[in-house]
């Protein structure tokens, strides 16, 4: 922030004499942002989506500002434990939380403790939607769509694959246990990147992700796209159909969210609204476009103002559905 000519004299005007050094010493006090090198916390391993726009959007923000940027990825608890510090964190505007919406709005219900209020620790700088996340079986699943995926669970085991507690995937299985009866097993991981591992071995039947996180599956041959949870097609998979298309109409099978840049609530309103100029601009950068079409995605990050906006709305159409389906909080 300037000091002006006119508040330098307004602070100044009860005192007989004023000394020149005074006034050095107030600009000093207040340094423009940013003025040292920032740090954002990822809270899910390296590999993934999440960790993928993070880097690239922080690219852009390192060159705008000439400080550099510091990707550090804090994993553990579907994402609760980075959220976590990055609450305790001093809100000056140099330590940041990059996550997906899950982290902030299903946690809430997922879990007995969170180390963290989502609505009273966080104030959200920008959102970047996460496109669709297609649902993939192993190639040694005999099936090809959602439908043969529900017959073939009630009479197979079947281990299907979550990037974290509460996330889109484990609402989507969850949704498909309780309205057709099955008993699907949802295995959680840190993230994307060890889930498609374990998929890679044989060790998930199915799993829902990003196109670029398991494309390199994709490519072998190890699994196969059934649907694209969502209203419209993957633009990776455009051959893939929806879950709508496929007569899977309920809310639990439409997955919808968002990958949320986030604050300490108390972070001034200057520093956010700079900071979300900047996470919205990235996606036209050279890193952001890159980024933004190996995963698919279309659509321009959500401002600070429209994405504190979108967040009411997805609290109060996810959090009943969570709750509907059952989960018992761990």
């Amino acid at each position: 922030m300037t000091t002006t000519r006119r508040t330098l004299l307004r602070a100044t005007a009860g005192f007989a004499v004023a000394s020149p050094a005074i006034v050095p010493e107030i600009v000093r006090a207040q340094p423009a942002w940013p003025a040292k090198p920032i740090t954002i916390v990822v809270n899910f391993p390296a590999g993934g989506l999440t960790d993928g726009i993070a880097r690239s959007f922080g690219q852009h923000v390192q060159q705008s500002t000439g400080q550099q940027v510091i990707i550090d990825n804090k994993p553990g608890a579907s994402g609760n434990i980075g959220a976590a510090l990055v609450a305790r964190a001093p809100a000056d505007g140099y330590t940041f939380l990059h996550s997906v919406s899950s982290t902030l709005v299903q946690n809430r219900v997922m879990f007995k403790s969170l180390g963290f209020d989502p609505d009273k620790d966080f104030t959200i700088v920008s959102g970047t939607s996460s496109g669709v996340l297609p649902v993939v079986v192993h190639k040694s699943v005999p099936v090809g769509n959602l439908k043969e995926l529900v017959e073939y669970a009630r009479k197979n085991k079947v281990n299907f694959g979550s990037w974290a507690l509460g996330s889109s995937a484990h609402v989507f299985a969850q949704g498909l246990n309780q309205k057709y009866g099955l008993n699907m097993e949802v295995v959680t991981y840190k993230g994307e990147a060890p889930m498609w591992q374990d998929m890679g071995a044989g060790q998930l039947q199915a799993a829902m992700g990003s196109p670029q996180a398991f494309n390199a599956l994709l490519v072998k041959g190890e699994i196969k796209p059934i649907a694209a949870p969502s209203r419209v097609r993957a633009g990776k998979l455009p051959d893939v159909p929806t879950s709508i298309e496929q007569g899977f109409t309920d809310d639990s099978f439409v997955v919808r969210g968002w990958l949320a840049l986030a604050a300490p609530a108390a972070t001034p309103k200057p520093v956010v609204q700079k900071m979300s100029d900047l996470w919205v601009a990235a996606a036209d950068s050279e890193p952001g476009r890159k980024m933004m079409e190996s995963f698919g995605l279309t659509e321009k990050p959500l401002n600070h103002e429209e994405v504190m906006k979108d967040y009411e709305v997805l609290k109060a159409t996810v959090i009943p559905r969570i709750v509907a389906l059952g989960i018992t909080p761990e």
